[in-house]
């Protein structure tokens, strides 16, 4: 199948597709893309939403017709291999593991015929790629995960699932920004703030960064939560 794919989705809204898996090279021509765009602000371009391997651009349709759109896209797409990516960050993330904070560590551990401290170590310490952000505000899909750790999802998701959990859903893991249902396998919780509504910008991450979870003591996560905290809730399976 050939690649890029220029795809209408309805009358105010493109997406460029650049592939079918999950990869750092597609992740890569999503990112150059988005900044080519915005750098060249096309008249009509309202918003843009980069995924794992499309750019879907949504337009006013009184104000560019989209066959001028797609032309233009099309010229963008001629030069992304020449786009020089900013600089990513590195973000630490203070987790700590197991217990009343990473509930489904137990799980994940039997799964694989590992003990708790080994997944642990085959988590943390180790770079993952920001491949995009979505879901709830500031959720962070990441792509890395050891595949000594890819689990299945819960058959039923958690009613609740507390702001700064750290999960494994399949072969991805990431952090839930803000509390929200969710199906991924709980293994730790960070205090860090990905998601700040009162911050400029609110969201800590943007795709292309790194993530990295930093194991940390339930004395140093207690001190330094912000409010009320909560807890997940049961799982119904």
């Amino acid at each position: 199948m050939d690649y890029p794919k220029y795809l209408p989705m309805g009358d105010r809204a493109f997406l460029v597709r650049f592939g079918d898996e999950i990869s750092e090279e597609l992740s890569r021509k999503v990112r150059a893309l988005t900044l080519l765009v915005e750098r060249e602000r096309i008249p009509g371009v309202e918003e843009l939403v980069p995924t794992y391997r499309s750019l879907m651009i949504c337009y006013n349709p009184l104000k560019i017709d989209p066959e001028d759109l797609e032309r233009a896209l099309k010229t963008l797409v001629s030069e992304i291999g020449d786009v020089k990516l900013p600089e990513p960050k590195v973000i630490e993330v203070p987790t700590v593991y197991g217990g009343r904070y990473g509930p489904d560590l137990e799980f994940v551990a039997k799964y694989h015929g590992l003990r708790p401290e080994e997944v642990i170590e085959l988590h943390a310490n180790r770079n993952y790629l920001v491949y995009m952000l979505g879901f709830t505000p500031g959720f962070t899909f990441l792509g890395g995960l050891d595949e000594r750790l890819h689990t299945p999802r819960l058959s039923t998701p958690r009613k609740k699932v507390p702001a700064g959990s750290v999960g494994i859903g399949g072969k991805q893991t990431g952090v839930y920004a803000v509390s929200s249902p969710g199906g991924w396998r709980l293994i730790g919780r960070t205090y860090l703030k990905i998601y700040d509504p009162d911050r400029d910008p609110p969201i800590l991450v943007k795709a292309g960064d790194y993530m990295r979870f930093i194991p940390c003591s339930e004395e140093e996560f207690l001190a330094n939560w912000k409010g009320e905290l909560d807890f997940a809730s049961p799982v119904e399976e």
